[in-house]
């Protein structure tokens, strides 16, 4: 279990402690100065006996402009766009483990439990009725974004933007409408990699951020990501035996079967990770670096590139194929260590089987215009660490294709979300912004206290 140290300390009454939290909350929305000036949020902590987790939380969330009084969740996907991602989604496959470990007792304590993913985005709500229905009139369901960029301090956003465990009591959330709801989060890990793919939560009156809540919901975290290592071993062994035949004969030695089991495309997530994922069969792998790159050139180049172009490709570089000769080795290695479903062949270099990239997802999504569907599944620009040449350019296309379609055709709400998240100092987004904002918006003083601040700092 991971050293958690952002749980509440319980010595004065929770009532106190929300009263002096609502004052301080009051206080620090009110001064303007103390987002910017050290000394006075020094003071202002030491006076307000804040916990440091949540006053730099609502630094980010002042600086970002997020309004206070705004309703939470307000742009939530379409069922379609929620139940693609849903189906995407890994802890899809292990659901169960938290139903038996935490939803049922969370259910049977008043309390509800959201599962969301790596970008904030909530995809699975439940637990008890009653809560739920409250829930979803404060803006917390399925589709809706909770990340700190979007609706400031909250467990799951916190959760996920410090990665490690959370519990936020009453007004230490930023937004006022979560002021009479507790809860904990925890971010969820891929097993091999250490990325995080979702984060849990629980969300309810102050005993959902009572001390024995977050061993409980950090013990359902750890088995999910058991449950995840163990689909993908098993699903690497169940690969490994189909390869192997009865007895130990080659495939081609005995009958196929008349029905298969169908085997989904492998899928290589690049968006916002550094390193990659590769989802086959179930589980997931952690992909390096140099390796991704390969991936996604040839997932680009179904005919195949020869060791020169692939090379240019990768290294940017004319005469590189010694260079990437040993790192073909080392990944057809990989490939077939992991059981991916297919294999990297030669002279041209090419992949056996099909290989999807979650960027050219995104790509199509904004081709047939599911631009929310685009900007949820946009978790960051792709292998952010990368020069190679096919990844800057594919990085460059989905960027500017995804900026070029929010400032075209995007709704005011969604072009929000975009600025705050994506384009934090491009001028003319916000800009763009300020024009498709109706006249008495109240979102209009903060996209031109934004505006100044990008003039000031130019």
């Amino acid at each position: 279990m991971r050293n958690n140290r952002h749980a509440l300390q319980r010595g004065e009454s929770v009532r106190q402690r929300r009263l002096l939290l609502e004052r301080a909350h009051e206080r620090f929305v009110a001064d303007s100065s103390l987002a910017d000036d050290a000394d006075s949020r020094r003071m202002f902590a030491a006076q307000s006996d804040l916990r440091h987790v949540v006053l730099d939380s609502w630094v980010r969330s002042k600086r970002r402009s997020i309004d206070p009084n705004a309703t939470p969740g307000a742009r939530p996907l379409s069922p379609a766009e929620l139940e693609e991602l849903q189906r995407l989604h890994p802890i899809a496959r292990v659901l169960p483990v938290v139903n038996r470990l935490l939803l049922d007792e969370a259910t049977q304590a008043g309390f509800v439990v959201a599962i969301g993913d790596a970008a904030g985005r909530l995809l699975w709500v439940d637990g008890d009725r009653r809560l739920r229905s409250e829930a979803e009139d404060m803006g917390f369901a399925a589709g809706a974004d909770w990340s700190e960029n979007a609706v400031g301090t909250s467990a799951p956003g916190s959760a996920l933007l410090l990665g490690d465990s959370i519990q936020v009591l009453g007004a230490e959330h930023y937004n006022r409408a979560v002021h009479q709801w507790s809860c904990t989060a925890v971010p969820v890990h891929e097993p091999e990699s250490g990325a995080i793919i979702g984060v849990i939560d629980v969300t309810g009156n102050d005993a959902a951020a009572s001390p024995h809540i977050l061993p409980l919901v950090e013990a359902t975290r750890a088995a999910v990501e058991a449950e995840l290592k163990l689909v993908a071993m098993r699903a690497t062994l169940e690969r490994s035996h189909e390869r192997a035949g009865p007895r130990g004969l080659p495939p081609a030695a005995h009958a196929t079967p008349a029905r298969e089991p169908r085997q989904a495309t492998p899928r290589l997530m690049l968006l916002g990770r550094d390193p990659a994922l590769l989802e086959h069969g179930g589980g997931f792998a952690g992909v390096s670096r140099r390796h991704a790159e390969i991936l996604t050139a040839l997932a680009e180049a179904p005919n195949g590139l020869s060791a020169a172009a692939l090379a240019e490709q990768v290294y940017g570089e004319p005469g590189a194929e010694q260079r990437l000769r040993p790192e073909v080795v080392r990944l057809r290695k990989w490939l077939s260590q992991h059981g991916v479903g297919f294999e990297l062949l030669s002279r041209p270099y090419r992949l056996s089987g099909p290989l999807r990239l979650d960027a050219l997802e995104a790509l199509e999504a904004l081709e047939r215009g599911a631009h929310r569907l685009a900007l949820a599944a946009y978790e960051g620009p792709l292998l952010p660490s990368s020069d190679a040449p096919v990844v800057e350019q594919l990085r460059h296309e989905v960027d500017s294709t995804l900026r070029e379609s929010m400032l075209q055709t995007a709704a005011a709400p969604l072009l929000f979300e975009y600025a705050q998240n994506w384009a934090v100092d491009d001028a003319q987004v916000w800009e763009a912004l300020l024009h498709a904002l109706p006249p008495l918006s109240p979102k209009r003083t903060r996209v031109v206290a934004r505006l100044e601040t990008i003039a000031a700092e130019g």
